[in-house]
């Protein structure tokens, strides 16, 4: 593991290299251009240059200071209007990084009077949340009380609180990334655990880090147990709801490092999970790290990440990771490699969440014979407007999705008036099972029907909804029904056909081969007719996490339909998708 983590080491210093002539003279970020600045930016820079000061003790960098420039930042961050709670996190945890104690902590030296009390107050004044904001706030109580700014340490009420919302919003107990219980699972309960552990290891309490590591493990290993099947054959990691591409590779790698520092990965799982983490990181490596330029790829021609993320702040967070993994792989011995990748089959639905009101949970699919492998997220959206939670197979590179744009992917989008219905978001009575000629299905019901805003419209139908798997063989099959004479002003269902990066990938990355998704439509009630395809190559508005859209398919009825009553409508549809593999 060592020359894993030096490898993390230089390229650390390189992305952090890249990036340091942006942090201005006030400590304020200057964006990338044609991107604009986060309030938050500084302290992930802060971060970023402390977590590098850890993994080399240098603290100077291709004739910066590190020093000077972390206290600019914290600077900043500490007097940036209106205020980020989460920015002052991981501005406190930078700051921390450089000493526990204020009186041998080099930052807070040059620190001045004006910038040590207000950041002691924002410190101090904290919001309530119940989504992964919480996670700051157990970052800030335990800057507070390590820097002798508090005697009374509150670290290890607020993470009781955090895990016990866990279990009040999940049976599955996983972590609710909403402040209204709604159901929003998604790739920020892989980081709250990440970034309170490393809080906690920044603790200048030991004996509270060791006591509150059991709690933690209880509810991080159901993450940890995920990754063997969430996992791509091809290192793609988590690959739905907000927070994808390369952070999608850069929290699942942290989590099994810090698994394998604490012990939390069996001996006879370690492995296996090493495998896991040499192909994440492999998939990290090619896809989103520019070796040339020193900075990740989150966004080009070919593209787009969420609104939520800048370049700058993706390349101080590639930064902090990588200087991260090398302490703490320098920390793990290698295991036995053992056998090597096995691709075993699989078909399961994980629970999230399971109650009398709502289903919601994660069907994935594992086709090892032909390399299918598929997620079937059916949890809601912290964003609207978006596909990224939308419940149909996720698989980029075959089954692709636009970023930042919702559009009816391989589900039919039925309108009624101002109210778009799509089966998505939750479900009841979700069953898996073993059908005929050892197929696989997966089905859920929704009795009443749910908008394209996450809002359930009582009184105007239901839908049942069924996904069968043979093989590489997928069919889907949409049932509606209305409880009163309605008219359906439109219906529509598409396919987005997308590539992976042309410069950008894996060299064995899954695409579409010449026959592409060979989609049949078996069975419309709502005798809709396909649209003429649209080309999207040149426009800029459609793109992936991790490439480019060519084309969308549109299946669609642009006329009313009156709906009765005691009748069914049916809308089948079958693919039996030509994978293929990217060539280099």
């Amino acid at each position: 593991m060592q020359q894993f983590a030096d490898q993390c080491k230089e390229m650390a210093r390189l992305m952090l290299g890249h990036n340091l002539a942006s942090i201005n003279q006030n400590g304020t970020i200057t964006p990338i251009e044609g991107e604009e600045q986060r309030i938050d930016e500084p302290g992930h820079a802060a971060l970023a240059i402390g977590e590098f000061y850890r993994a080399t003790g240098e603290a100077e960098l291709d004739g910066h200071d590190l020093v000077d420039l972390a206290a600019r930042s914290i600077t900043a961050q500490t007097f940036a209007d209106p205020v980020a709670e989460n920015g002052i996190a991981y501005a406190a945890l930078g700051l921390l990084s450089f000493g526990p104690a204020k009186d041998r902590n080099p930052v807070w030296e040059r620190l001045v009077e004006e910038t040590r009390t207000r950041m002691d107050r924002l410190l101090l004044a904290r919001s309530d949340h119940e989504s992964h904001w919480q996670a700051f706030n157990v970052a800030k109580a335990v800057a507070r009380y390590s820097m002798g700014l508090s005697k009374k340490d509150e670290t290890g009420k607020l993470i009781d609180r955090f895990l016990n919302r866990i279990g009040e919003k999940s049976t599955g107990n996983f972590h609710d990334d909403s402040e209204d219980g709604k159901g929003v699972f998604n790739l920020y309960g892989v980081l709250s655990f990440i970034f309170i552990r490393q809080a906690l290891q920044l603790h200048a309490n030991i004996h509270l880090r060791d006591r509150k590591l059991p709690s933690l493990r209880t509810n991080a290993e159901k993450y940890l147990r995920l990754l063997p099947d969430l996992v791509r054959e091809d290192g793609l990691g988590w690959s739905f709801g907000r927070g994808g591409g390369a952070y999608g590779q850069m929290h699942c790698i942290s989590l099994i490092l810090q698994g394998f520092r604490d012990n939390w990965i069996a001996e006879e799982k370690k492995a296996q999970y090493f495998d896991l983490l040499r192909r994440l990181f492999y998939f990290f490596y090619l896809t989103y790290l520019d070796q040339e330029n020193g900075n990740l790829i989150i966004r080009d021609a070919e593209r787009e990440s969420t609104k939520l993320h800048t370049t700058r702040m993706a390349d101080f967070d590639g930064a902090r990771y990588l200087s991260q993994w090398a302490r703490l792989a320098s920390t793990i011995n290698a295991p036995d490699p053992g056998d090597g990748f096995q691709s075993k089959s699989t078909s399961r639905f994980v629970i999230f969440d399971k109650s009398s009101r709502k289903e919601q949970g994660l069907f994935i699919y594992k086709d090892p014979e032909s390399g299918l492998h598929v997620n079937i997220p059916l949890t809601h959206t912290d964003e609207s407007n978006t596909s990224d939670s939308l419940a149909f197979p996720h698989s980029p590179g075959i089954f692709d999705w636009p970023v930042n744009r919702q559009l009816p992917v391989m589900i039919p989008e039925l309108s009624f008036g101002t109210n778009k219905i799509i089966p998505s978001y939750f479900g009841k009575r979700c069953t898996t099972g073993l059908g005929l000629r050892r197929s696989i299905h997966f089905r859920y019901e929704q009795p009443d029907l749910v908008n394209t805003d996450q809002q359930i419209v009582p009184g105007l139908g239901s839908c049942k909804v069924s996904w069968t798997f043979s093989k590489n063989t997928i069919t889907s099959e949409f049932i509606f029904s209305v409880k009163q004479p309605v008219t359906m002003d439109r219906m529509r269902y598409m396919l987005v056909i997308a590539s992976p990066h042309s410069v950008h990938r894996v060299g064995n990355t899954f695409t579409l081969g010449r026959e592409g998704l060979r989609c049949r439509v078996i069975k419309d009630d709502f005798q809709a007719q396909w649209a003429q395809t649209e080309v999207v190559t040149d426009d800029p508005a459609y793109k992936t996490l991790y490439g480019k859209i060519h084309y969308l398919q549109t299946l669609v009825r642009d006329h009313p339909l009156n709906m009765r009553p005691g009748q069914q409508y049916r809308l089948t549809v079958s693919f039996d998708p030509d994978l293929a593999r990217v060539e280099g």
